[in-house]
């Protein structure tokens, strides 16, 4: 088996989840921020 594609797929492969994880964390941040405004404004 040729090693070389997981050599050059690996590092892509560790970045592409690496900034899933960083903007999802930011993404899930921020809707939870939406709800807690959105849940705010319904009680008035």
């Amino acid at each position: 088996m040729d090693y070389r594609l997981f050599v050059v797929a690996a590092p892509i492969a560790l970045a592409l989840a690496w900034a899933v994880f960083n903007a999802g964390r930011a993404a899930l941040g921020q809707f939870q921020t939406m709800l807690k405004q959105y849940k705010d404004n319904q009680m008035v």
